[in-house]
């Protein structure tokens, strides 16, 4: 039985910095690397196609620093439903 490919949907997948990265925000996964036990990702920024870099497929699920999809900054900075409290 073949192993389970880890980020099976990583190909072609869009993500959104919570920090500006090499200048941009808006990323497209355009190629993967499987190394070991570790994925790895090539970046590109949606805006400026020469602005590419690898990093561990792995950081893509830390919410302090990527959302999946392209957010706008309203969403980006719009508090999660966990982060709202409510005083009667």
């Amino acid at each position: 039985m073949a192993n389970k490919q880890k980020f099976p949907f990583l190909l072609g997948s869009k993500w959104t910095a919570k920090q500006k990265t090499w200048g941009w925000r808006h990323f497209q996964v355009i190629n993967r690397r499987n190394q070991g036990k570790w994925v790895f990702a090539e970046m590109m920024s949606s805006c400026d196609s020469q602005t590419r870099f690898w990093i561990n497929a792995k950081q893509l699920k830390d919410q302090n620093l990527w959302e999946a999809g392209w957010k706008t900054m309203a969403q980006i900075n719009q508090p999660e439903d966990d982060d709202i409290v409510i005083y009667d």
